[in-house]
């Protein structure tokens, strides 16, 4: 996780489609400038609260949203696939059943902490996973793979998996998100300025820049 000055904190969870979109937007918006922007991320856990005790999504739970809900995703998803230009991207029934992200975000978290030089690229070959070629990010082999694929041993994702005092943090970190009052993903947070969902690279320009 990146924490200096010089870098825009995004709240997010791989398993958001508009987290990947907004990320989409992010590179769009790098390219427009001189010198890139660092990426602070933040853990968030979109299905925390649909979690049981033993940290198993209980997909039973009624939270609120209806088929409704999901046809209107459906269409700002497809919208803003065609605006950021993610055609690649899968339309969501084509994704994984009940996919979880937990292990996905604890094997990015360690990437993080032990080899940032390569998280930027493990965590978008995760996104890219997921949203492009379909595969089932919640499987340690497929993580194990995609860190083969940036540089990193797989068998020290394996580990960092398993890892309690790991699996703890990040936890903490989604606690921490809840008691920043973070409502939803993606949240964008720049010098005290805020601004959530899918923004596009012009909004990114002025959250980041200010004008």
């Amino acid at each position: 996780m990146d924490d200096s000055d010089d870098a825009v904190a995004i709240y997010s969870d791989y398993v958001c489609p508009f987290c990947y979109l907004g990320r989409r937007s992010l590179a769009a918006y790098q390219e427009t400038r001189d010198r890139e922007l660092a990426i602070g991320w933040r853990p968030y856990d979109l299905r925390g609260h649909k979690r049981g005790p033993d940290g198993e999504i209980i997909h039973s739970i009624d939270d609120g949203k209806d088929e409704g809900y999901f046809e209107r995703v459906r269409r700002d998803v497809d919208r803003l696939r065609d605006e950021y230009g993610a055609e690649a991207m899968l339309d969501l029934d084509d994704l994984p059943e009940r996919v979880d992200s937990f292990d996905a975000q604890v094997a990015s978290l360690y990437v993080s902490e032990a080899r940032p030089d390569r998280w930027l690229d493990f965590d978008e070959a995760i996104f890219e996973a997921l949203w492009v070629d379909g595969r089932e990010i919640g499987d340690a082999d497929v993580l194990a793979d995609l860190a083969e694929g940036v540089g990193i041993e797989g068998n020290e994702i394996r580990s960092a998996i398993r890892d309690e005092d790991r699996r703890a943090r990040l936890r903490s970190a989604f606690a921490e998100a809840r008691d920043a009052k973070v409502g939803g993903v993606p949240t964008f947070e720049y010098e005290g300025r805020t601004a959530r969902g899918a923004l596009s690279p012009d909004q990114l320009r002025q959250l980041v820049e200010g004008v």
